[in-house]
């Protein structure tokens, strides 16, 4: 009896070795599908429902591949595939995925701020995160890849352009659109770097599209203390002017240059700014 008893556990377990086998083979077979398509990701669900196994066996062959360094989990059921010229870092850099997750996520972005102007030759340093703007409430950011999110209340797509890139197309903020966006975030940032970033990005502006662009913008100081500091810090009037005409169109008022500082200093009465602090650009 006893050794029937060990031959069926002996069964079993062989069956379910071959099953496990089955399965990690028809997941390569599912990565290889993928990587001909052009994409680096999928998702747990879009696995699921190809395979249709069990997912317990799914994550089993998940964690085969994971262990192999084949592929690595970006979020809960986002993964992505691991090409051998990307095994040493272990990680893809996030333009080739980035698309693929936030539709996954069902939100809209764009690479955008430190990272857009990097493609621009205007982040003057490398940047130390990858980042990324999103309609709010935005995903909680990625630390161990150092993808930041920023909310944005109003998200419109005016400014957003598309950049190729082996994996498809990514959207990636124009460097109207990206200017404009530093005064949306400046406490994260400062004027000082903000200021030796513009002094760069301005090279690849065009007023047209900055007032365009402005246009669509409900930050109406964000286009004050931009406007001013094309003026009267790096001198373009140029971009200034088509700054200066969108104002006229709308109400604006008298505004600090820095929000995070005392409301004293030399008063602007074009722009309604009063400067508040001496910006100390790094160029």
């Amino acid at each position: 009896m006893q050794k029937v008893t060990n031959f069926v556990v002996f069964c079993n377990v062989l069956l379910m070795e071959n099953r496990n086998k089955l399965g990690y083979i028809h997941l390569n077979n599912y990565l290889k599908e993928v990587r001909t398509q052009g994409r680096y990701s999928f998702t747990f669900d879009e696995l699921k429902n190809t395979l249709g196994a069990s997912v317990a066996a799914i994550r089993q062959s998940l964690f085969r591949l994971k262990t192999r360094n084949e592929i690595a989990v970006i979020r809960q059921g986002f993964y992505v595939i691991i090409p051998p010229e990307h095994s040493k870092q272990g990680m893809l850099p996030p333009y080739l995925f980035i698309d693929d997750l936030m539709k996954s996520l069902n939100k809209q972005y764009y690479v955008g701020l430190l990272s857009a102007a990097a493609m621009y030759g205007a982040a003057h340093q490398q940047p130390m995160g990858y980042t990324v703007v999103t309609n709010s409430p935005a995903p909680r950011s990625i630390e161990k890849l150092q993808i930041i999110f920023f909310p944005k209340q109003n998200f419109v797509q005016e400014g957003i352009i598309q950049k190729k890139t082996a994996a498809g197309y990514i959207n990636v903020s124009s460097p109207e659109r990206t200017a404009l966006d530093f005064f949306d975030y400046i406490h994260k940032f400062g004027l000082n770097r903000i200021t030796t970033i513009l002094q760069e990005l301005t090279e690849e502006m065009k007023p047209s599209t900055l007032a365009k662009v402005a246009e669509n913008s409900l930050n109406t100081a964000a286009i004050q203390r931009l406007g001013y500091i094309l003026e009267n810090e790096i001198g373009n009037e140029k971009l200034s002017a088509g700054l200066y005409k969108t104002l006229n169109n709308r109400p604006f008022f008298m505004i600090p240059l820095s929000s995070q500082k005392e409301k004293k200093g030399e008063i602007n009465s074009k722009w309604k700014i009063i400067k508040n602090m001496e910006i100390e650009s790094d160029i």
